[in-house]
């Protein structure tokens, strides 16, 4: 399993072979020289912290986060399962979010025994839906943030596809088609190219 502070060994080579791939993207890793991945190494932390920030805006997020790590401190099952659900509404959460929040909590010692790095991403993500609140878009932010699988693309997270827009089409709509279309020339490292994607639109690095 990925520790804390580990970092992608793939990540020079797919800088190196992204900008040769891609005139436009070479040209947003230059910019963005100092961008890292860096995994914290704790899957429950990036699943609740994932839950958090669905369909906010990162700013929302994190005043929401920070609430929210000052009422649970550590983020672990047992902290969260100690907590009500009204302390953890004052936070900032929905009813639902708080819901999920929990369900996570008591169902997590079954899943924390299983072989995660053993799985392809399909089985992980197979695994991770079928818990309540957990769509594909959280279980692609674990395959990026917490095991560091390099070619993971988030089709559904609204920054990359905003990122994607302003680099490629002046900030006009594009359809879902052209988005594949232009990820093709990422593989197989488009979760670099999708970090840098959130650089181009968030001056704040993309934390989960």
């Amino acid at each position: 399993m990925t520790r804390l502070g580990d970092r992608p060994p793939y990540w020079e080579v797919a800088k190196e072979e992204l900008s040769n791939n891609d005139k436009i993207l070479s040209k947003i890793i230059s910019k963005f020289d100092d961008l890292e991945l860096i995994s914290r190494g704790d899957m429950f932390f990036t699943l609740i912290r994932s839950i958090i920030g669905q369909q906010i805006s990162v700013k929302a997020a994190a005043s929401v986060w920070s609430k929210f790590t000052e009422e649970i401190g550590d983020i672990t099952p047992e902290n969260i399962l100690s907590t009500n659900l009204e302390d953890l509404r004052k936070c900032g959460l929905s009813q639902r979010k708080a819901e999920y929040v929990i369900g996570i909590s008591e169902s997590w010692p079954k899943y924390s025994k299983f072989d995660w790095e053993e799985m392809d991403d399909h089985e992980i993500i197979e695994k991770l839906v079928q818990l309540r609140g957990v769509g594909k878009w959280t279980a692609e932010m674990i395959l990026i943030f917490t095991l560091l699988r390099p070619d993971v693309f988030p089709i559904g997270d609204i920054g990359m596809v905003r990122g994607i827009e302003k680099s490629y089409k002046s900030g006009e709509k594009i359809s879902e088609e052209e988005l594949h279309k232009i990820s093709e020339k990422w593989k197989p490292w488009r979760t670099v190219a999708c970090c840098y994607m959130w650089r181009t639109v968030d001056p704040e690095s993309v934390e989960y």
